[in-house]
């Protein structure tokens, strides 16, 4: 085995002879940091040499990077913990300080010891880091971590074109017409998470002065929505983020993203879906955020019962005291529940019937190129216009209906499962998840058009050596 000092003294002596070397700043969220990081993954195999700059609370859950042409730093963002819905404007108050110092200290580090620095990939939401590839005279790239579709929404908001909070009944997007439950939540209802909000629409702010804006979405996916941001500036879809051996295949062991903020539980998970059917599981996971109240986790456990399928439920340690007495030894001949488990294993498993989501825009895009039909639970954020296109554009599942507080009750659980997994309706909705899954690969193969996209940007960068 390699010594890992001696692996990385070799690699800062290839790149300080001339290679060409990216640096690449995610916002410091699980959500933000994989498909940047699987970007990097895509850079380093087409011969960049990349650095992804991260922050302590996240240097550590890096494990089995199989590009040895990635390293990881570790910057400062003056905060001794990640960034969370609870603590996050707190976070953004020390953030906007003390990462734009570290991200500048990294680049004049790595330019200083010889390295021929000539891109820095930033995440959309952090616009000041243009300003940092500007003051060093390098490309500076925009790298979008949400749907073209939901990108638009923002600028528009942004333009003004868009006023919020949006009332209603409909609100239009090029020759796409939209219910106001569909758009993002910030959108919405305005006022409720200023600090965030405010985020997602000052990336914008200086978007047209960047050399490159990158979205994580294929042509294919959003090709109106693609064709008008087009007409605003050059922007190149470079999607789905997801590992190459789930898509292409081209990036050799290449199975997961290299990030876990929790420990999956592989083994159990696996040996549990390889006893069962194939299309008769139904996975349901709520990722790594969000909360649900303990009356609807134990609405969601009686719709699981009711529908009496096999079920894979995640459900996280914090979690587990709001599941109904004894649910977990009740349904055991029915049900596996994990803390945590390798969601892109999961959803590729033959037993896969459908999946269960609140539909972030990772998990929409994994279960897409997956072939998983989908029921859409939106909670939040960009969740509720990723359903949109899941249900009425590209018909790979169904919504849920909830009442005016939100709530997903066990009859409307049970039947939206059986919608997706029972029927006519069952066979369209899987035979339009088996077509998608098939245009995800064409966009990553050699020659489609995410591919063609990051190919343009390596042919510009080598022009440099």
């Amino acid at each position: 085995m390699v010594n890992t000092k001696h692996k990385l003294k070799i690699m800062e002596s290839k790149a300080s002879m001339g290679g060409v070397h990216v640096i690449v700043f995610p916002y410091p969220i699980q959500g933000h940091i994989n498909p940047m990081l699987q970007f990097s993954k895509q850079l380093a195999s087409r011969g960049l040499y990349v650095t992804l700059a991260t922050t302590s609370s996240f240097s550590s859950k890096f494990h089995d990077l199989k590009s040895s042409s990635i390293t990881i730093e570790t910057i400062s963002d003056g905060s001794t913990e990640a960034a969370t819905p609870g603590n996050f404007e707190e976070y953004m108050k020390k953030f906007d300080v003390v990462a734009p110092r570290s991200l500048t200290q990294l680049v004049e580090h790595k330019i200083g010891i010889g390295h021929n620095v000539r891109c820095l990939v930033y995440d959309s939401g952090i616009p000041w880091a243009l300003d940092i590839a500007e003051k060093f005279d390098i490309e500076g790239a925009s790298f979008f971590t949400q749907s073209c579709l939901v990108s638009l929404i923002f600028y528009q908001v942004h333009q003004g074109i868009l006023s919020v909070p949006i009332e209603g009944p409909e609100i239009c997007v090029p020759e796409m017409a939209f219910d106001a439950r569909d758009v993002p939540s910030f959108v919405r209802r305005v006022g409720l998470h200023p600090c965030l909000e405010k985020l997602v629409i000052n990336q914008f702010s200086n978007c047209g002065d960047a050399n490159w804006r990158f979205f994580n979405t294929f042509d294919g996916l959003e090709s109106k929505v693609v064709d008008w941001m087009a007409s605003q500036w050059p922007v190149k879809t470079i999607g789905p983020c997801i590992p190459s051996m789930y898509l292409d295949k081209r990036l050799a062991n290449d199975k997961d993203y290299g990030l876990s903020l929790f420990k999956a539980q592989t083994d159990a998970c696996i040996q549990w879906l390889d006893a069962r059917e194939t299309a008769s599981v139904v996975y349901i996971s709520m990722g790594s955020l969000a909360s649900l109240g303990g009356e609807q986790m134990v609405e969601i456990a009686k719709g699981l019962e009711k529908c009496n399928k096999y079920f894979l439920w995640v459900v996280r340690a914090l979690e587990v005291s709001k599941l109904p007495l004894n649910f977990k030894e009740k349904t055991s001949n029915k049900g596996l529940i994990v803390n945590w488990c390798p969601q892109l294993e999961v959803l590729a498993h033959h037993a896969l019937g459908c999946f269960v989501t609140r539909c972030g825009w990772n998990s929409t895009l994994e279960a897409i190129s997956l072939g998983v039909p989908m029921v859409a639970f939106p909670q939040w954020t960009d969740q509720p216009t990723n359903v949109k296109c899941i249900v009425d554009f590209w018909r790979t599942g169904v919504r849920v209906r909830v009442d005016d507080q939100g709530f997903l009750t066990s009859d409307e659980l049970e039947f939206s499962i059986r919608e997706v997994m029972e029927g006519e309706r069952a066979k369209e909705i899987r035979s339009n998840a088996t077509k998608w899954k098939q245009f995800t690969k064409e966009a990553m193969e050699e020659g489609g058009s995410s591919d063609r996209n990051i190919e343009e940007l390596v042919a510009k960068l080598l022009s440099y050596s």
